[in-house]
């Protein structure tokens, strides 16, 4: 376990844990597959922007952007977090205050790249999905939203790659906010 991780996300690996376990509950097993990030929402800008700054002490770059009015980073890690025995992951998306919904602060979200088999996964399990999202020609995920506000997100591509077919490239850290 990274610890100076632990200090600024919490408990990683139990939120993986916990949301592996409910997707189980609900007959969809994710064992095997990428996890493409683990998403982070702050409650105010002031706290997106401290948290931001100690991600970085332990990242190699970022590519931020604005989305509905608000910055957005994806930090890719200098080493990749393990999750579970056969899960890592090597990207935060750190999300700044709420803009529509009721989203749980800190740890939100599991992003799990599908792959080539998007389009299956999403008709094999359409009825347990929550809704979609449209977030650009690359990234159209499904999702399923938990009591407590937190999420899952199911991928074609990771988020990293996401960036890079959108032009975006990680390569040191880029700010969109002071």
């Amino acid at each position: 376990m990274n610890q100076a991780l632990i200090q600024i996300l919490g408990d990683y690996a139990d939120f993986y844990a916990m949301q592996a376990k409910r997707l189980l509950n609900m007959g969809i097993d994710i064992e095997g597959y990428e996890v493409s990030h683990l998403a982070f929402r702050t409650e105010t800008l002031e706290d997106y922007l401290h948290v931001r700054k100690n991600l970085e002490t332990v990242c190699l770059a970022n590519v931020e952007n604005t989305w509905n009015g608000r910055p957005i980073s994806k930090l890719l890690l200098k080493e990749p977090l393990q999750l579970s025995q056969s899960a890592t992951t090597d990207l935060i998306e750190l999300i700044p205050p709420v803009h529509q919904n009721i989203y749980k602060m800190g740890l939100e979200h599991v992003g799990i790249v599908i792959g080539e088999s998007f389009d299956d996964f999403a008709r094999l399990h359409a009825g347990k999905f929550t809704g979609q999202q449209d977030q650009g020609p690359f990234c159209q995920p499904y999702y399923i939203a938990f009591p407590d506000h937190t999420n899952v997100k199911f991928y074609r591509y990771s988020l990293k790659k996401v960036c890079v077919l959108e032009g975006k490239r990680f390569d040191g850290f880029h700010h969109e906010v002071a």
